[in-house]
């Protein structure tokens, strides 16, 4: 196996994860509001609300308007949450709690980095592969990666919602592949989605990592 030019790497659910479950930082970050809720309740009552959304990317909106969106997006999600766990009414002021819990994901503190991250990214750092992120996620990633110390890694971070399409489509793909001027022959994509990262990488002529964590 070739080594690749450029690796893109997803990135929640790849190069770290949430600490506990969502649900259970909902609850934590709700209990303040008055609302006390059973988190592992409102763990499914997320899963099954953001598997069923569209995907994040808002194709046609310009540059300016892409957070406003972005915020939407999971204010959504969130409502819907509470909402399908059946405590969205006993919130008194719902729009104070999710700034609260919006600005939260934007720190460390929900999150965990993989204990193989690392090592994983020091490697190919060190071989001179140059490395990408390519996420559906918002553009709090740019946050986040500062936050939890993994912005030095790399070079590139290509988001669904900056492109107007999200994984598996092959244009945010494409995308990526452009900020590197890198053939898609010469990069792999390394993900924890079947669908969305490797089958989504093949489709688009990268070869496809899929990383079961």
């Amino acid at each position: 196996m070739s080594r690749p030019r450029v690796i893109f790497f997803d990135a929640v659910g790849t190069l770290f994860g949430v600490q506990g479950s969502v649900g259970a930082v909902y609850g934590e970050l709700a209990r303040p509001f008055g609302v006390d809720v059973n988190p592992e309740l409102l763990n499914l009552a997320f899963l099954q609300t953001f598997r069923a959304a569209t995907p994040m990317a808002f194709p046609g909106v310009s540059a300016d308007d892409i957070a406003e969106r972005e915020y939407a997006w999971w204010w959504a999600i969130a409502a819907e949450t509470f909402q399908s766990a059946g405590v969205l009414n006993r919130f008194t002021d719902f729009s104070a709690f999710f700034n609260r819990l919006y600005d939260h994901f934007a720190t460390a503190d929900p999150w965990i980095v993989y204990p193989d991250t690392l090592t994983t990214l020091t490697h190919w750092q060190n071989q001179g592969v140059e490395l990408g992120i390519l996420s559906n996620f918002d553009s709090r990633i740019h946050r986040v990666l500062t936050a939890l110390e993994l912005s030095p890694f790399f070079t590139s971070i290509t988001l669904s919602t900056e492109v107007g399409a999200a994984k598996p489509n092959p244009k945010v793909f494409a995308a990526a592949l452009a900020k590197h001027s890198c053939s898609p022959s010469d990069a792999w994509h390394i993900g924890d989605s079947l669908r969305e990262d490797y089958e989504g990488a093949k489709a688009a002529g990268l070869r496809g990592i899929l990383l079961q964590r």
